[in-house]
């Protein structure tokens, strides 16, 4: 029995081995968008897979294989399955190409060990699992393992895994999905770690950007920059590039494919030509070596710092920066001195030096020397050379060390870089040769015009065959003609873009902003303790319209926001006086504990019958009759729906990690001691021989509970259902209001229990709705504000009169993704087309969280307060639908990080939730303000 008992177990590690990989791999094909083909998760999954299946495999003894390899099992079987054969044939066509080559499973170990220790310098061995890797790449390994499955009795013994009718089923199961998944090779080696969060991207953008942040108004909302003959990707090289090359510069600080970083000192100081001082600046020196090229770069300190704090234009600096490619230098001068670290001039092929690079103590001038004559190899050399080495002995024997004139330091030296190639030179002198014939056919080509509307491509080209007599002037008539034709191509294509861009304008986004455009001026300062004492004369506040101006363009001051807030939020009539707010006042008070005491009287007959429910639960765990294996079923036939569901009072209180104990911090442990124990008394009697009995009775009980507090419903629900409704709403709430900003101040003591109160009354209010998570966010701030909680819940029912819609079951949301890509395709048509090539973008679900909570978890709770009574405002300055305007102005703030990385649906994402609250609040409620004024322009002048 202890032997089944021991095999049962090992099975299901095996299983669950599998489970925990195939978990793995999903959440990485999530959070990175890819699962590359040699990543280790996968290797782990091949080898749970490969001990699944080699376990209990027939041997040989039972005449069918010599050895446990799961690769000769594939063989064996691709007689009889297609997709086994398939894989198979690959297989067999690897190993035949390259013998060394094995498919590795376990009974190969022994074998490629031995392999490998004679073979070490042979070509890499392959891929272990090699078979299982391929059948999940071409997405057929979980039918291979479902055919084994379904013929287990031919290869397998009796006890396998393969062979158990449940846990092979469960084996095959667990594969469908990472075999739908897609593998991908595209991926460089440098993915792996080049992967930098939001702190770092924007500090990459700050010291490769002149300004810390894009302007409000930086190019036309109409973008037809874009030559006839460039394409997309000369278009973003342009957009990305700076005079200096900043960003390349930046990025190959970080080690990227495109050029290795071979010397860096910092601060070396240089005297740029075009300094206003005569003191030289200190900046960092770096040597970049690419495929084709050598390059010197020298920045200056001010733009290595990328704080955000830094309001200073440096794009000065940009002009002082250094750039030489060393293909341009002739001759490097080498200054020794005895009190400082040496200076180096570069002196190009015009005869003009470059800048003096003055180094500091330490040898840093010669490591400097050294390494550009490393990177110069094979093409180019010093001459003579940096390292010198004795004759007499063998290459590999040779000792290098610098020159004399080098190690000594009162003396001076000059090399002369030597071009290897002769080829180079050659064409270089063919070039200066004015004798040499033109190519005698000549081909004048017009790019494919390309705009951002996907108008139609045009190609002109004309072939000729001018002989040698024939006058230079019939060639420059055919480029005239052809510039000709280009521009006007350019105009009529640019002329048709425009018009369906003015198209969509007035198909899609004419009803997303007020036709009727309200100036700003003067309203900067938004509504101060002086303006509102000229608005609100004697307690009445009559001019509308002036509050919501100001307010949309200025905000509110901090002191006056709890007087003003429900005016915005329509709580608040404008012309009432004091006496009608305050009479106002007192009826939404009332109301509100009218309400309160209701769903307090509800609560206390559902925490009532979760207590007869928890007795029953501890009146059968007591009895002797109930064994172990029915505790199962016992949990299932109890009546209380929330527990059921919500596991509110479980038997055992075990958590997984500190968010579920954080989360059920407020449910008790239940200890067995005595039947009797909690058992309710009072005439409330419990019947254990007979609990059906009690559920009799249940419906007739909660009427005369409901009908004794006055809540009997009117809706035609029945009272158990409306407890059962009610019960699961107050656990959703009870673990959301225990999450809500618990970090804030105000959330720390008995203001939780505000929260849950305004929570669970307007649920209770109303129940059609009931909650739905991210309410409390909605409430929160308007909580702190007001610390009062007849007030808040009046306003947040206002509230979401408008935001109720964003939520699950309403179609706002839809509507605002719809509205959104509009919007981008017209103000940002490069970030559009990104958008559209990326494909998974253009669905904008990463703007969800924004549109259903109003960016409250953006930003601040200080950001929160001036972002929203903006929003508010602005339905009656400017547009019923901001928030698509502040969601514009987030992307744009962000855009050039956003276009120079490239990023996906996965990379915004994660972009964007690693800088929640820290974004200036101030600066995109100002882009906002701008883009709602382009698209009104627009509008008007269409």
């Amino acid at each position: 029995m202890s032997i089944i008992k021991n095999e049962k177990d090992y099975k299901g590690k095996l299983v669950a081995a599998v489970k925990k990989e195939v978990k793995q791999v999903m959440e990485e094909s999530v959070t990175r968008k890819f699962v590359h083909e040699e990543s280790g998760s996968v290797t782990s999954l091949c080898g749970a897979v490969e001990a699944c299946l080699s376990q209990g495999l027939r041997r040989r003894a039972l005449g069918l294989f010599k050895t446990s390899s799961t690769t000769a099992l594939l063989h064996k079987i691709a007689k009889h399955s297609e997709e086994a054969a398939n894989i198979s044939r690959k297989v067999q066509d690897i190993e035949s190409s390259d013998p060394n080559r094995k498919s590795s499973s376990s009974s190969d170990s022994l074998t490629l060990k031995k392999n490998l220790s004679v073979q070490s310098a042979g070509p890499p061995a392959a891929p272990k699992y090699l078979w299982i890797r391929l059948a999940l790449f071409e997405k057929q390994l979980a039918k291979i393992i479902d055919y084994l499955v379904t013929n287990a009795g031919k290869y397998y013994d009796k006890d396998a895994v393969v062979a158990d009718s449940d846990y092979g089923t469960i084996l095959s199961s667990l594969l469908v999905g990472p075999c739908a998944l897609d593998y991908t090779r595209t991926k460089t080696q440098d993915h792996f770690w080049t992967d930098p969060p939001a702190d770092e991207l924007l500090q990459r953008h700050r010291i490769s950007s002149g300004h810390s942040t894009p302007p409000s108004a930086r190019r036309p909302m109409l973008n037809f920059r874009r030559s006839l003959n460039t394409s997309a990707e000369d278009s973003t090289n342009n957009r990305t590039s700076t005079s200096h090359y900043a960003k390349d510069y930046v990025e190959s600080l970080h080690q990227n494919s495109r050029a290795t970083l071979l010397f860096g000192k910092n601060n070396v100081l240089v005297l740029p030509v075009n300094a206003p001082g005569t003191d030289p600046l200190p900046g960092y020196l770096s040597l970049h070596q690419s495929a084709h090229n050598l390059t010197i770069k020298w920045t200056p300190n001010q733009l290595m710092n990328g704080f955000a704090e830094e309001v200073q234009d440096k794009s000065v600096y940009w002009d002082y920066a250094l750039q030489v490619r060393m293909d341009e230098i002739v001759y490097v001068h080498c200054h020794q001195d005895a009190e400082s670290g040496g200076t180096i001039i570069l002196v190009g092929q015009d005869g003009v030096q470059r800048p003096p690079i003055l180094f500091p103590k330490g040898g840093h001038m010669l490591s400097f020397l050294s390494c550009i004559e490393t990177g110069l190899l094979p093409r180019g050399r010093l001459d003579p050379p940096l390292w010198s080495q004795h004759s007499g002995v063998s290459t590999s024997a040779r000792k290098k060390r610098p020159l004399p004139a080098i190690t000594e330091t009162t003396k001076d030296y000059v090399f002369r870089i030597i071009d290897n190639a002769d080829k180079e030179i050659l064409k270089r002198n063919e070039l200066l040769d004015t004798k040499t014939p033109l190519p005698s056919r000549v081909r004048v080509q017009l790019a494919s015009s390309s705009t951002s509307s996907e108008s139609s491509t045009k190609s002109f080209s004309i072939d000729a065959q001018p002989a040698p007599e024939s006058p230079p002037s019939v060639c420059i008539k055919a480029v005239c003609d052809s510039m000709k034709r280009q521009i006007i191509s350019r105009a009529f294509y640019g002329w048709l873009a425009y018009c369906r861009h003015l198209s969509t304008v007035r198909t899609h986004l004419s009803g997303l902003v007020n036709w009727n455009i309200i100036n700003g001026d003067g309203a900067d300062e938004g509504i101060t303790v002086q303006k509102w004492s000229e608005l609100c004369v004697e307690g009445v506040v009559k001019d509308s319209n002036e509050v919501f101006r100001l307010a949309y363009f200025g905000g509110v001051a901090n002191e006056l926001r709890m007087e003003i807030w429900p005016y915005l939020l329509r709580h608040y009539k404008f012309g009432s006086n004091i006496a009608e707010r305050n009479r106002l006042n007192e009826e939404t008070r009332l109301a509100y504990e009218n309400r309160l005491s209701e769903w307090l009287a509800v609560e206390a007959i559902v925490k009532q019958r979760d207590k007869e429910c928890q007795a029953i639960a501890i009146a059968k765990l007591s009895s002797d009759s109930v064994s172990v294996d029915q505790l199962p079923q016992m949990q299932r036939d109890l009546s209380n729906e929330v527990f059921e569901a919500e596991s509110a009072y479980p038997l055992h209180n075990s958590f997984s990690n500190e968010e579920d104990e954080h989360d059920f911090s407020i449910h008790h442990n239940v200890i067995v001691t005595d039947a009797s124990v909690d058992i309710p008394s009072g005439g409330s009697e419990v019947n254990l021989r007979h609990p059906s009995l009690n559920s009799v009775n249940e419906e007739e009980r909660h009427d005369n509970c409901l009908e004794t507090h006055g809540l009997i419903s009117s809706t035609g629900v029945s009272p158990v259902d409306l407890l059962n409704d009610f019960g699961e709403i107050l656990h959703k709430i009870e673990k959301d209001v225990q999450r809500c900003d618990r970090n804030h101040w105000y959330f720390a003591g008995e203001n939780l229990d505000k929260l849950r109160n305004i929570m669970c009354t307007y649920a209770w209010e109303h129940m059609h709705i009931g909650y739905m998570q991210g309410m409390c966010d909605l409430v929160a701030p308007l909580l702190v504000m007001f610390d009062d909680e007849s007030l808040t819940y009046a306003c947040f029912c206002h509230l979401m009169e408008r935001m109720i819609d964003n939520f699950p079951y309403g179609n706002a949301m839809d509507c605002n993704f719809a509205n959104m890509r509009s919007l981008v395709q017209i103000l940002d048509s490069e970030m559009y087309e990104l958008m559209l090539g990326q494909r998974d973008n253009t669905h904008f679900y990463f703007c969800y969280r924004w549109f259903m909570l109003d960016f409250k978890r953006e930003l601040l709770y200080p950001d929160i307060f001036s972002t929203w009574e903006v929003i508010w405002a602005a339905q009656r300055v400017a547009s019923n639908h901001f928030v698509l305007f502040l969601a514009m102005a987030m992307l744009e703030t962000y855009r050039d990080v956003i276009l120079s990385n490239s990023m996906d649906f996965t990379d915004i994402i994660k972009f964007f939730n690693e800088m929640a609250e820290r974004h200036d609040a101030a600066a995109t409620l100002r882009l906002a303000r701008d883009l709602v004024m382009q698209l009104q322009l627009l509008i008007e002048n269409k």
